[in-house]
């Protein structure tokens, strides 16, 4: 049963580095040729000032655009390719980590029953705050990152031929880390899946979700989210949510909880290549949906008792 369960996982783990790869490779490419050339300059010409207020360069606009309308891996790829301070990979591993994949998980969101614009506030605002707290709070990090097995410094590359065969070098590596984060992560996935160890840990979110202002039968929508992600997840949390019966309030007090912090292990495992401390990057997470998730069912529930009290009062 075990075996079958890592030989299924193993084959899902390669077809999903191979599906992630698709993405990761050609941008990984299209970047580092791009240095090569007048445009990624300007372009980080021009939108520098506004990176600025979130203390990055103008060319970690790169992997925050691709993070954001894609997904992590994309934005991994194209960092791959920058020249970043661990503070600024930091930072946009923060801000992606709150805003990464905004259609695809927007959609799942609308699917459940949250409305549009609380997800895109919630998501962009966040990852907005965030970057601007850390620049101010953190006066360290100056360091230029070390990404994994790409060193930090590089000869300087010159001629066509060799300027595409590095840049099909940096793609080759990224796939690699890739392959290396996904495939025992996938392992993992199918494990808790077999075991139907998912309802036990849905049991042991319990007390988390009362604690959070929710009813016990969010919390299934909770796990599935916080292992699995918004679209990885969303077949789980949709189909929990019609079965459990979970009320309108409860589903979007839960989204707003799994936007800030959703497929908790892979999002934060996956910058390990990056060279950045992932601890405080789970922990900032993690904290910031916490207290978002109480102040809003706090303000929600006081909204609910304060109109019952004013029909109350109102019939007598």
């Amino acid at each position: 049963m075990l075996a079958g369960s890592i030989k299924r996982g193993f084959f899902v783990g390669l077809k999903t580095t191979y599906t992630l790869g698709k993405i990761i490779f050609p941008v990984t490419v299209i970047v580092a040729l791009l240095q090569y050339t007048p445009i990624l300059p300007w372009v980080m010409k021009l939108i520098e000032p506004l990176m600025g207020l979130f203390g990055l360069s103008g060319d970690a606009a790169i992997p925050l655009v691709l993070g954001t309308f894609l997904n992590l891996y994309g934005a991994i790829g194209a960092i791959l390719t920058l020249d970043l301070t661990v503070k600024e990979v930091f930072i946009i591993a923060v801000m992606l980590s709150f805003s990464h994949n905004l259609l695809v998980e927007t959609g799942v969101a609308i699917k459940v029953g949250v409305k549009l614009w609380v997800i895109l506030l919630v998501r962009l605002g966040l990852a907005f705050l965030s970057a601007i707290v850390i620049n101010l709070v953190w006066h360290g990090g100056g360091h230029i990152a070390q990404y994994g097995f790409i060193p930090a410094k590089e000869e300087n590359v010159s001629g066509i031929l060799a300027i595409i065969l590095n840049a099909f070098l940096k793609a080759g590596t990224g796939i690699l880390q890739l392959a290396i984060i996904v495939i025992p992560l996938m392992i993992g996935i199918q494990i808790l899946k077999d075991k139907k160890w998912l309802d036990v840990f849905s049991k042991w979110m319990s007390p988390v979700t009362r604690a959070l202002g929710m009813k016990e039968n969010t919390s299934t929508t909770l796990a599935a989210g916080l292992l699995f992600g918004l679209a990885y997840g969303a077949g789980v949390m949709i189909q929990a949510v019609k079965e459990d019966g979970v009320s309108h309030k409860d589903v979007t007090t839960a989204l707003i909880f799994l936007v800030a912090c959703h497929a908790v292990v892979e999002d934060t495992l996956i910058f390990i290549p990056l060279g950045i401390p992932i601890l405080p990057l789970l922990l900032i997470r993690l904290g910031v949906a916490i207290v978002l998730t109480l102040v809003v069912s706090f303000i929600w529930n006081r909204t609910i008792a304060t109109s019952r009290k004013e029909v109350t009062t109102y019939e007598q």
